[in-house]
């Protein structure tokens, strides 16, 4: 009798104490910081390298290159694809783009520490700097919570930019968004929010303690040693009471009467340095590389126009293909190589809009920015990646479809429910819900075609991020190796380091290589688990020129430090012991 009271006593506790190491629903999972991203990405690296001769691993890249497609799903991939063909008067679903020749594909997990669909902040920081955090935060680890300043003082975490300039290697990121948007800001900003961009936007407490994400860059390392930044958002860089050198009627944004033009200019004179600020494309146009080693390009008062918009003039904006070469003309001269980020994050502003022209054609430029790139850069020597931060809630589907169809037409069916016809593009959700639902048709003008609305299932003011893997592409030294199977994203940049001898892995190229053993085993002695490879109206104008707005906010909870585990259990122990002696 006796045992049996205490085997259920035991197994009441043994339940109760299970319970308590179960995060709450929507908080991270305890200790998932820093370090346990970088071991993770340990892990991962093993599995991929014990198969590996030698002589397989020494392969070293010199040069990175790192495309981010903001938003690009393998939908958005296939259909870009297609429209590409078609414009060079084939079908398209035989065209082959850029980065479909590449030797290796992954694919990547995009999910937040507190989020199930990644954000892109959050994704970018798993991208760039090697750990998942949390929602609308960005360069701080999971231990960072959403507008608390304090919080980020002992979570930030470096980049693959922090690693390169360790190794004497010049830096750049070139961009179509803000260069202090959600994706460069990652590469040199540590924030609780994203949406520190100026002072402006951080709340008066917190003003003295935490920098915004422009003044980061320009006092901060590694933002302040960055040879080449490209890109828009000129208004967080101007005080108030400055206008706009292209839209004159606007002001800056920033509260502290600084113009960080000028202090950028500043600093780089007061420290010898051959620099130059740029506002427009034929300034850019007429830079010479030999006489610059660090180049400021802020085009636009927001982010810069779709390329659909963009005047190609001398007073217009440069390409993402221009920025990169003009990138490139000034990195290529370092001896040590160099790490370049360009980002075509316009993608996902037209895909938050149902807007699947302009999706597309962003697709498209960035590609055309690829072969830019390749045509300057050996890829013997550089690593090149092309990858995205997170999907989107958009589908490519038809029924019995003809090949060569237009890709952004309405499918070649009707509904067999309803009657109604369709396009083949559709989105699970956004401003594109109607009823009757939207459906682009042939129109008259080249306007009206890329201002078309798609369809969507559920009403939302802006579509959502979609939450499946992304691909990952990958060229040169060590990339069939190191980019293979499915991974966290948060794997990428230590794989980027492993290839570029960067970071934790700088020595590698000095023959000191912790990897070339047989894979360690986690401490609890279990192997860890196998990663599996995966084989508006028609004619209605939209918004563009506004920044996109983020998803409504969410009611975020604060993690509590959940208490240790083992304290219930012997509690317990203390218990049934007693609890058996009276009985």
């Amino acid at each position: 009798m006796v045992a049996v009271i205490w085997l259920k006593w035991l197994l009441f506790w043994a339940i109760v104490v299970d319970g308590k190491n179960i995060p709450p629903q929507g908080q991270p999972e305890k200790n998932q910081d820093q370090e346990y991203w970088y071991e993770q990405a340990r892990i991962a690296l093993r599995k991929r390298l014990q198969y590996t001769m030698e002589s397989e691993r020494r392969p070293y890249a010199k040069n990175v290159v790192l495309f981010v497609g903001d938003g690009l799903g393998v939908a958005t991939v296939t259909a870009a694809r297609i429209l590409r063909g078609q414009r060079l008067g084939k079908k398209g679903e035989d065209h082959d783009l850029a980065w479909d020749s590449f030797p290796a594909v992954a694919l990547a997990k995009t999910f937040n520490m507190d989020a199930q669909i990644g954000e892109s902040s959050a994704c970018a920081t798993a991208l760039m700097c090697g750990v998942k955090t949390n929602f609308e935060t960005v360069g701080l680890d999971a231990k960072g919570r959403f507008e608390n300043c304090f919080s980020s003082f002992s979570s930030r975490v470096p980049s693959l930019i922090d690693w390169a300039q360790e190794s004497g290697k010049s830096t750049g990121i070139v961009t179509n968004t803000r260069i202090t948007h959600a994706t460069p800001a990652a590469l040199y900003g540590h924030s609780p929010s994203r949406y520190w961009e100026d002072d402006s936007k951080v709340p008066p407490a917190a003003r003295k303690s935490c920098k915004d994400l422009a003044r980061q860059l320009i006092e901060n390392d590694p933002g302040r040693n960055i040879n080449v930044l490209l890109g828009g958002g000129r208004r967080h860089w101007l005080p108030k009471v400055a206008h706009d050198p292209e839209l004159t009627k606007e002001e800056g944004r920033r509260l502290d009467g600084r113009n960080l033009i000028d202090d950028w200019v500043r600093d780089k004179k007061k420290r010898s340095l051959k620099a130059q600020y740029v506002w427009n494309k034929g300034q850019l146009d007429q830079i010479d590389p030999n006489q610059v080693d660090y180049l400021l390009g802020l085009f636009s008062y927001s982010h810069m126009d779709f390329e659909a918009d963009r005047d190609p003039g001398a007073t217009g904006d440069p390409s993402l293909a221009d920025m990169t070469r003009s990138a490139l003309s000034i990195l290529l001269k370092n001896p040590k190589g160099f790490f370049l980020v360009v980002e075509g994050g316009r993608i996902d502003h037209a895909h938050h809009y149902n807007n699947a022209y302009r999706a597309l054609d962003e697709t498209l430029a960035m590609e055309t920015a690829l072969l830019a790139a390749l045509a300057l850069v050996n890829p013997t020597e550089t690593l090149i990646i092309v990858t995205s931060d997170h999907s989107h809630v958009v589908t490519m589907g038809g029924q019995a479809t003809p090949r060569g169809h237009p890709i952004l037409g309405p499918d070649s069916k009707v509904s067999d429910v309803d009657g109604q016809p369709y396009t083949t593009i559709l989105y699970g959700n956004g401003p594109g819900f109607a009823t009757p639902r939207i459906v682009p048709m042939n129109t008259t003008s080249a306007a009206e075609d890329r201002n078309q609305v798609h369809g969507s299932a559920v009403p939302r003011q802006w579509a959502t991020h979609g939450g499946e893997d992304v691909p990952v592409y990958a060229l040169g030294p060590l990339a069939t190796t190191l980019f293979a199977g499915t991974f966290d994203q948060s794997y990428i940049p230590h794989a980027i380091a492993y290839s570029a001898c960067l970071g934790e892995h700088r020595l590698r190229c000095q023959g000191l290589d912790n990897y070339t053993g047989a894979p360690l085993m986690p401490l609890s002695g279990n192997c860890p688990s196998q990663e599996i490879t995966s084989v508006a109206h028609s004619g209605q104008p939209i918004v563009i020129a506004s920044s996109v707005m983020s998803d409504d906010g969410q009611l975020r909870v604060k993690s509590s430090s959940g208490g240790d585990g083992l304290k219930p259990l012997w509690l317990a122990s203390i218990w049934v012991t007693i609890f058996t002696f009276r009985t």
